[in-house]
């Protein structure tokens, strides 16, 4: 655990963010759930189990990339950090690894959790395969349709897939079906995706996902002999990738941080989850951070044609340090995001997760110079995404 961004207080909270306003009937669970992260974290055995899956079985250090047809577009060294070719496709494995080996360690048996694109969600399922615990993953009705595959995987992989019917059917409801159940099973173990939550869930996630930046920072010193970037960008929806991407540079104030969120069709549109932008501080399932929400406190529906995006918040330690004006917000629209997919697709071969587009996009919105040394967090591989991708081509 590292830093002042990144620790939050005692209470949970990162400066006016964070905390853990759960139901009375939750709080056993959440105060459990701290003392065994704190008492196993930096725990030599539980690091080396954690550290050989994350080499042995999830395929990493993921490798840092320098996009040549990127570079030569905008003039400057631009990197990929190569998260799509984890075990999975995705980030999500390295925070479902390390949550489940703190579960094992709690003597849990049946996880739960939620997904909106369906990569945590695979992922969660993917790690109760392997240490052969049950899983139930709960996903909005919507996103249960345009990211089918990613419900087959789960469902092959042996979890129970629970459709969210209520609201607007995407990521705000599966979490809220989630947490309802852990209401009425409090013997499971809620296996969160994100940075959102109660305390002590997104300094969790955060710390797991913390990997990703300590990467990057070795494999620049090896590619340009320093370990410090210019400008680090990723997708914010929740924020796991971000929380990961930026975690390690949060306290180098020469690298700029920039967190590419989903307008949709715009933000006046009444079409967009661009929290940051749009939102207001309130409490979002059991945290206060930035939300969108109407003048009577009620959540506003969001949109993106991302699934992962497709929330109406935003997590705790992102929405402290863009108040602070640590990290940088930029709006990324729908089409910009599918131009931006495109573009890598044909140029390098790499098809990105519709939620790694909106962070390639951001390239278009932000000021480079020929020295600059940019990391963008691919988070994500687009297979899942090809139906959308289909509808929304520009030919």
């Amino acid at each position: 655990m590292k830093n002042s961004f990144t620790t939050p207080n005692k209470l949970g909270f990162y400066g006016d963010f964070g905390g853990a306003f759960i139901p009375e009937l939750l709080q056993r669970n959440v105060e459990e759930l701290n003392v065994a992260f704190l008492n196993f974290y930096e725990d030599s055995q539980f690091l080396n189990e954690r550290n050989q899956l994350l080499h042995d079985y999830v395929g990493r250090p993921t490798p840092l990339y320098l996009s040549q047809s990127l570079s030569a577009k905008y003039n400057c060294k631009i990197y990929l950090k190569r998260e799509d070719l984890n075990h999975t496709g995705s980030h999500k494995i390295n925070n479902a690894i390390g949550q489940i080996l703190l579960a094992k360690r709690m003597g849990k048996t049946e996880i739960i959790a939620e997904t909106g694109a369906g990569q945590h969600g695979v992922a969660t399922a993917t790690v109760c395969a392997l240490l052969n615990m049950n899983c139930t993953v709960f996903m909005g009705e919507k996103d249960i349709e345009r990211q089918a595959p990613n419900v087959a995987r789960m469902k092959f992989l042996g979890a129970k897939v629970i459709p969210a019917t209520s609201g607007s059917k995407t990521l705000k409801d599966a979490t809220n079906e989630a947490i309802r159940y852990w209401i009425d099973h409090p013997a499971s173990y809620y296996l969160i995706g994100s940075v959102v939550g109660p305390h002590p869930y997104p300094q969790i996630v955060a710390e797991f996902q913390s990997i990703i930046s300590k990467e990057i920072r070795c494999q620049l010193k090896e590619k340009k002999g320093s370990e410090l970037p210019t400008k680090v960008i990723a997708c914010v929806g929740g924020g796991s990738n971000a929380a990961g991407a930026f975690y390690e540079f949060y306290d180098e104030p020469t690298v700029e941080l920039f967190a590419a969120e989903a307008a949709g069709m715009g933000i006046e549109s009444g079409y967009s989850a661009a929290t940051s932008t749009l939102g207001s501080i309130g409490v979002l399932h059991g945290s206060m951070t930035l939300l969108m929400q109407d003048e009577f406190g009620q959540i506003t529906e969001p949109h993106s044609i991302s699934a992962g995006l497709d929330y109406p918040g935003i997590g705790p330690l992102h929405a402290y340090t863009i108040a602070n004006g640590r990290t940088n917000s930029i709006n990324i629209t729908d089409d910009e995001a599918v131009v931006a997919a495109q573009f890598l697709t044909l140029n390098e071969g790499i098809i990105p997760a519709l939620e790694s587009a909106h962070a390639l996009a951001a390239l278009d919105k932000i000021e480079l110079v020929q020295n600059d040394v940019v990391v963008i967090n691919l988070s994500g591989r687009g297979d899942k995404d090809m139906e959308e991708y289909a509808k929304h081509l520009i030919q």
